[in-house]
């Protein structure tokens, strides 16, 4: 089900953001907002593990996952963030593909990671039983869900003044309340902080207040999951 103004708003928006994104992708990866990603990734997806690696971008996040062991495909709404990808990494599968319509049958990976991209689609609730429907029985999905304080978020902002927009504005815990509601269990969490926010905050929903991006871990519980569930 793809919303085709939105997948034609989105892929201009991310091929013309391509060459800035590739200045800043591997110190994002190594030393940024998702230099935790990885670490998070391997406490619950075992080696060897078939990957989906969904909004791929220029491939730095599944270069680290093949380095890592992982067997790795990734997809991106851009053509042109596929080329740059295809460009710079060798024995990765790498396709355009959108997340509201995977080009995969069902139950083909173990895992899916999927970095701030479900706040890129029309239907977050859409995207997820997507996501749900090629991942297979008991696989895990890693998510990265942007936070209130995320600077990314300013792209919603249009829709105030009644323009169209690519960039919902779904928050961490809702993510987590749609995902439980809609065929997966939250196995593990962590919230990385945006620059300058306190420490020792008391509760998740307080991390999640400050957070830069909440990471998720989610295991796929059995069963299918309906469109109308």
């Amino acid at each position: 089900m793809i919303d085709k103004r939105w997948h034609e708003k989105a892929e201009e928006k991310w091929d013309n953001f391509s060459g800035n994104w590739g200045q800043r992708s591997e110190k994002m990866w190594k030393e940024g907002s998702r230099k935790t990603v990885l670490p998070f990734m391997q406490s619950f997806v075992p080696e060897g593990s078939a990957v989906l690696d969904i909004g791929c971008g220029d491939g730095e996040g599944s270069e680290m996952l093949r380095r890592s062991g992982y067997n790795v495909t990734g997809i991106d709404i851009s053509s042109k963030m596929i080329e740059m990808a295809k460009e710079r990494w060798s024995g990765i599968h790498f396709q355009q593909a959108d997340l509201a319509d995977l080009p995969f049958e069902d139950a083909t990976f173990d895992s899916v990671m999927a970095i701030n991209c479900l706040e890129w689609v029309a239907s977050p609730l859409h995207g997820l039983k997507e996501i749900h429907r090629v991942v297979k029985p008991g696989g895990v999905m890693v998510a990265g869900i942007l936070g209130p304080a995320a600077g990314p978020r300013s792209n919603s902002y249009p829709r105030l003044e009644g323009e169209d927009i690519v960039c919902n504005t779904m928050m961490p815990w809702e993510f987590e309340r749609l995902a439980g509601t809609h065929g997966w269990t939250v196995e593990g969490m962590s919230s990385v902080p945006k620059e300058g926010a306190p420490d020792n905050l008391s509760t998740p929903m307080l991390e999640q207040a400050v957070s830069f991006m909440t990471l998720f871990a989610l295991r796929k519980t059995n069963g299918d999951v309906s469109e109308q569930g």
